[in-house]
């Protein structure tokens, strides 16, 4: 453990081995030091957000993975599929507010062309075109892919055209295929989310990265994810931001495994913020975490609670989220970021800050 350190210390690159004792034996108190030891180093005292909208097409999807609460079959009861007229008119209703993001994300549908996403992102970029659209997860992008029978550098390049200006890091997982086949058997495998991130890193297209933990992974997969995203991230430099997910366990198949304690969440926190040394930002997602753990989570590593949301993601208060109606003011975010020690700063989807409070 004092070798270890030593060398987070010096700003040491540590290795998937060490990083699999900290898992292991690491205190919690031990921990937050080394990790506000490195996010310190990289962001000082600085407490990221932004003002952002979710826009969430249909949560129906092809795909049936156990974790997700989310998911309904086409005519099931709770499912929506909007239409682009529907998703244009919410987009017209952003147009007097006060957005710097749109984030568009939903479920794989099985009848939508690529067109649709097509005129998706023409359409928002039309109607909002100072705004920054983050959209589609890497298997969104790659069923549109295979849906279109085009290479995946040419459907990333197409929707940057329309004005794509970054993708989320959704769809990760756990990036172990053992893993995936029993929690996610449907979706692409590991190499493949990789894949379609290298490749829109190579397009000039800035990327997040996410790890959902706490179901039947191991801390043995949990490092693997985490070298694999290093990895990639030597390569290309191309991930803004990691966000950790924490499994939730209301109204999915993978409910009996329950919910890590909040004491694991903050250790898995201080060790991603430990290991990956080459990705800047460290997000506490405070719809998935809590707003009283995303703060806490500030002092274990975490420099960015996401956004303002306006309560437009269903994705984790359908799984058992403590906030149902997930929404915060700038005036909340500020608040809550001086009471935990830090400095708010309002930034832009590439962390370029906009303004200090």
């Amino acid at each position: 453990m004092e070798k270890i350190k030593e060398k987070i210390v010096r700003a040491e690159r540590i290795s998937a081995e060490e990083c699999l004792y900290l898992y292991r034996n690491a205190a919690l108190p031990e921990l937050g030091v080394l990790a506000n030891t490195v996010r310190e180093r990289l962001n000082g005292k600085n407490a990221y957000f932004n003002r952002n909208v979710h826009i969430e097409p249909t949560n129906i999807c092809v795909n049936k993975c156990k974790f997700c609460s989310y998911r309904r079959a086409e005519g099931e009861a709770g499912s929506w599929d909007l239409s682009l007229e529907e998703i244009l008119k919410t987009t017209q209703l952003l147009d007097s507010q006060i957005v710097t993001e749109v984030h568009i994300v939903g479920g794989v549908h099985p009848r939508h062309a690529f067109s649709f996403y097509e005129s998706v992102i023409d359409g928002v970029h039309k109607i909002l075109p100072q705004v920054h659209i983050k959209a589609f997860t890497a298997e969104e992008l790659w069923k549109m892919a295979e849906q279109s029978g085009r290479p995946i550098e040419q459907i990333l390049a197409r929707l940057k055209e329309l004005g794509l200006a970054s993708i989320p890091g959704g769809g990760a997982e756990i990036l172990n295929d053992e893993v995936r086949s029993k929690i996610c058997a449907e979706k692409i495998n590991s190499a493949t989310w990789l894949h379609v991130h290298e490749q829109a890193h190579a397009l000039g297209i800035a990327s997040n990265a996410t790890m959902l933990y706490g179901h039947v992974e191991n801390f043995e997969h949990r490092v693997e994810h985490l070298e694999k995203l290093r990895s990639l991230q030597d390569k290309t430099g191309g991930f803004n931001a990691f966000i950790p997910l924490k499994f939730r366990k209301a109204h999915n198949e993978l409910s009996e495994v329950g919910e890590v304690s909040q004491i694991e969440d903050l250790r898995n926190m201080a060790i991603c913020r430990i290991f990956l040394d080459n990705i800047p930002h460290l997000k506490a997602y405070w719809p998935m975490f809590g707003k009283s753990a995303a703060q806490l989570a500030l002092s274990f590593g975490a420099d960015d609670l996401d956004g303002t949301i306006g309560d437009s993601t269903k994705i984790y208060s359908m799984a058992g989220a403590d906030d149902k109606n997930p929404t915060m003011s700038v005036a909340e975010l500020c608040q809550m970021v001086r009471d935990a020690g830090f400095v708010p700063v309002e930034r832009d989807s590439l962390y370029r800050p906009i303004k200090q409070y």
